[in-house]
């Protein structure tokens, strides 16, 4: 099969390793709807494609990604269409990722935010640099999580740090999230590629088959609310991109300083 690329998103098989990786990193790899569009048709035509036998998912630069691309001038009280279609796009993406029949293997080598960190460990290995971070960054900007991370954060490290990541918008170090069971290894920068390459190398010349049903089988026993949890977000998200507060965050943030919100 052909995959298509575009500058944001490139997209190559080689040898059973199909690379997707999130390009923009002048903006820390903030995801377009292009691009989180691009993601889910890439992985659903890969889940048909005998040739795909590991799927790579990286970003280009110092960071995995930002998060989603959606400032205060991409939304109005009365005009949620731009945001609805990037929440789609990127709840389109996170269903492919758990979905696929094939492992999904995510590398953050650097800062993860927003639904970035729903991308991220919506994969079945998370292998992160020591100078990675994780953020649920959207209280800070009167959003809430989406894509799907109040059932895939929650699933990994239990309700209450959950809590704490989603509410208090803190930043939790590669450390922290190996300890916590967010990732599955936290490796030395200059070790992080050779550290891939040994996980990809098991996982593509593994046993296909024993590999699709072992994923299908965990992600059944322990994202049980994923589906659920993408409608309750979605519904919420959409409400509060329509908010007064998501438009004095997002233009705190753009002029660094601290939003002053007034919704209750």
């Amino acid at each position: 099969m052909t995959y298509r690329s575009i500058d944001q998103l490139p997209v190559q098989l080689a040898d059973g390793v199909l690379s997707v990786t999130l390009n923009r990193p002048d903006t820390l790899n903030s995801l377009t709807e292009d691009m989180l569009n691009g993601i889910a048709d890439t992985l659903e035509q890969a889940a048909t494609d005998v040739d795909v036998r590991v799927v790579k998912l990286s970003g280009a630069g110092r960071g995995f990604s930002s998060g989603a691309s959606i400032g205060a001038d991409d939304v109005s009280e009365t005009d949620t269409d731009g945001p609805r279609r990037a929440l789609d796009g990127a709840n389109r993406a996170v269903r492919a990722i758990v979905a696929l029949p094939k492992p999904v293997v995510s590398v953050v080598q650097g800062p993860v935010a927003g639904v970035g960190v729903s991308l991220a460990i919506a994969c079945d290995i998370v292998l992160a640099s020591e100078k990675a971070f994780f953020m649920l960054a959207f209280t800070k900007i009167g959003l809430m999580p989406d894509g799907g991370a109040s059932a895939l954060v929650a699933a990994a490290v239990g309700r209450i740090r959950a809590q704490r990541m989603a509410l208090l918008a803190e930043r939790i170090t590669a450390a922290q999230a190996y300890d916590w069971g967010l990732v599955t290894s936290v490796h030395a920068p200059e070790d992080l590629d050779d550290a891939v390459n040994t996980v990809i190398a098991t996982l593509s010349g593994g046993p296909a088959v024993a590999l699709r049903k072992t994923k299908q089988a965990i992600n059944e026993a322990t994202l049980t609310e994923l589906e659920a949890a993408i409608e309750r977000e979605r519904e919420g998200q959409l409400t509060l991109l329509a908010a007064k507060d998501f438009v004095e965050g997002a233009k705190a943030f753009q002029q660094g300083r601290k939003p002053a919100f007034r919704d209750s």
